[in-house]
């Protein structure tokens, strides 16, 4: 049976469009409704009463939305809120943190994974755990990168001190012996290029959006909830601050303009 509803996507803030848009490349068909807490983020510097709070009012916003698949696609709050978003509804959740590690496991040579994300996701232990919990045998290397994202935010692509900063952060992966880097963030994806030249291009990068999107895409096949109607150009996108930044910033992100935006408030 074909289901026309739509998939939800959240973030604190842009980096969940990156999973939207490999979403939107794979699922063509499938309408989407992205909501973006542009007033509260980052989620990374924040504390988890304070994620769990934001998470679950804009989970229940849309919860209301009648959507078939709710996508959280911010480490962060997936990391810390995602029981908490679980116990609000029957409707089905995927996370960014379980595929990307599924992934990596699959994916390292030599058992050995690096990971990079906000304070809160490290802190959060989400990752190290989940792997852990899958093979206890695979070394973990894990840095917090609290600068990344702002600097992505302003549109600082390209640029001598996001190059020099990536630098400083990847640096004591140098010495270690991984073979496999997870982006624990949606908005490294941006980056990708950067951080595998500085990384080393022998290094697997096992970018968030990428995995994500396809988990999603097989979820919803094997439950048999592919749309059936054709939805594209009737996405919808929820913001709760600066709607023109919001657009300029999506267009760096997507490479062309959003329509549709709505501003609202929590």
């Amino acid at each position: 049976m074909k289901n026309n509803r739509p998939i939800g996507i959240f973030d604190s803030g842009l980096g969940g469009l990156t999973v939207f848009n490999q979403l939107r490349k794979i699922l063509p068909q499938e309408k989407f409704i992205y909501f973006g807490d542009t007033a509260h983020l980052p989620y990374g510097d924040k504390s988890p009463e304070t994620i769990i709070k934001y998470s679950q009012t804009i989970s229940r916003f849309l919860f209301n939305k009648n959507i078939k698949l709710l996508i959280v696609g911010c480490n962060t709050a997936s990391a810390v809120a995602l029981n908490a978003i679980k116990n609000l509804s029957n409707i089905p959740v995927i996370d960014v943190i379980n595929p990307c590690v599924q992934t990596a496991i699959l994916e390292t040579k030599n058992k050995s994974i690096g990971i990079i994300g906000t304070e809160a996701t490290i802190a959060s232990q989400a990752y190290q755990k989940t792997i852990l919990h899958h093979d206890s045998s695979i070394d973990i290397s894990v840095k917090a990168c609290p600068l990344l994202v702002p600097i992505i935010e302003e549109g600082l692509l390209n640029h001598k001190a996001t190059t020099e900063i990536i630098k400083l952060y990847l640096s004591s992966f140098k010495t270690s012996n991984l073979d496999t880097l997870i982006l624990g963030c949606t908005h490294y994806p941006i980056i990708k290029t950067m951080i595998k030249k500085e990384i080393g291009y022998n290094i697997n990068i096992i970018d968030s959006s990428i995995v994500t999107a396809s988990y999603a895409s097989d979820f919803l096949n094997q439950n048999t909830l592919i749309a059936e109607d054709n939805h594209i150009g009737k996405n919808k996108f929820y913001i709760t601050d600066e709607a023109q930044k919001f657009n300029k910033i999506s267009e760096i992100f997507l490479g062309y303009p959003l329509k549709n935006i709505h501003k609202i408030q929590l």
